[in-house]
């Protein structure tokens, strides 16, 4: 019986065990330029046993930015500042993917600067508002109605990507997840509220598919699918998406999807297990599941290991929990106790809810009945 403690092949690699940091949007790119620092190499080192990290959301361009003190990989300086990180990590044994999200009309000109506008597949504004600066008090706007990309500009996109990617792998990093889920760009193009496109774009699911099809084939043929994953999150609602067709749509989706990449990510949402289970049955190679099967089943925990002896799931993503238990493997290994997050430090802020979780002082201690 396979269990989440075993190895497995990735790509080209080989994975120790089945357990995988899922990426977590910390909001402490506090470098030049949007950058990383060595505490970020620190972060991620204590948590280097995870058999894959996934490395917090960077955008692939200036426009691509939703939040305040994210990272990016479309700048030299950036580039330069993640190879301390990936070398630390890969020193300590762990392996790191890095991931690419494209905020999409999830953005405002006053987070972005120099004149820039939000962009998406069609003219329609996000729910909600969103910080504009880092700086105290914190200062919220709506989210405006964004610019619709031009089919050249969709192309310019691509590239943005693919280019961000390549950056990725000369930073050192193992490999590449593309974020097309929780209602950013790539979501944006499959939602049919978001995408009222009348192009080969939009419309049919067969339009609203292409972009992310194109997209994801682009960035292969620059490093390699071996090196590329894609991470969706099917019937998300995040910042007013919908997607009424969500069934035929993912299952078009992955159906067309070429299937030598490393990996095969889902976010999934309440309700959606059936649909997950025609997925994974569906996908020809690793299914990383970080998965939600009701409301109360969130975030995903130490129950939900039986998925990997089960067959729903190659490999299990954990997010909240790995923030908080740096040592997660060895934790959920032995049954031990895990420990608490402090949601107030999740976003932004110093070493405090971000490199002072301990790791339990012996293996086994505080094991759970």
């Amino acid at each position: 019986m396979t269990t989440a403690f075993d190895p497995i092949s990735v790509g080209s690699m080989t994975l120790p065990n089945r357990i995988a940091m899922a990426p977590l949007t910390r909001r402490r790119a506090y470098g030049e330029g949007l950058s990383a620092t060595a505490l970020t190499a620190e972060y991620y080192v204590q948590r280097s046993t995870a058999g894959l990290i996934v490395a917090e959301a960077m955008q692939p361009s200036r426009v691509g930015q939703g939040y305040t003190d994210t990272p990016g990989l479309h700048d030299e300086r950036q580039v330069r500042s993640w190879r301390p990180v990936t070398d630390a990590v890969h020193t300590a044994g762990g392996r790191i993917y890095a991931q690419l999200m494209h905020a999409g009309r999830n953005s405002h000109p006053q987070l972005l600067g120099d004149g820039l506008h939000p962009v998406a597949p069609s003219p329609v504004a996000a729910e909600g508002v969103v910080r504009v600066s880092g700086a105290e008090p914190a200062v919220r706007e709506p989210y405006p109605v964004p610019h619709e990309l031009s089919v050249t500009e969709i192309q310019e996109t691509i590239e943005d990507f693919a280019q961000a990617a390549h950056n990725a792998i000369r930073a050192g990093f193992d490999g590449v997840e593309l974020h097309g889920a929780y209602g950013y760009l790539i979501q944006q193009f499959l939602s049919d509220n978001a995408n009222r496109r009348t192009d080969r774009y939009g419309g049919s699911i067969t339009g609203r598919i292409r972009f992310v099809l194109e997209l994801v084939d682009a960035v292969a043929a620059r490093i390699g699918p071996q090196r590329l994953a894609l991470r969706i999150s099917p019937g998300c609602p995040a910042f007013g998406l919908t997607e009424t067709d969500v069934d035929d749509l993912y299952a078009a989706l992955v159906s067309e999807l070429r299937g030598d990449l490393a990996y095969l990510h889902i976010l999934e949402f309440p309700g959606h297990r059936a649909l997950t289970n025609r997925l994974r049955n569906a996908w020809p190679s690793a299914f990383m599941l970080n998965p939600h099967e009701t409301p109360d089943s969130w975030p995903s925990g130490p129950d939900d290991l039986h998925l990997i002896e089960d067959g729903l799931a190659d490999i299990l993503a954990f997010g909240t929990l790995y923030i908080s238990n740096p040592d997660l493997v060895a934790r959920l290994r032995n049954g031990s106790a895990v420990a608490p997050a402090d949601h107030t430090t999740f976003y932004r802020g110093d070493h405090r809810g971000y490199t002072d979780y301990p790791a339990l002082a012996e293996a086994g201690a505080h094991t759970t009945p």
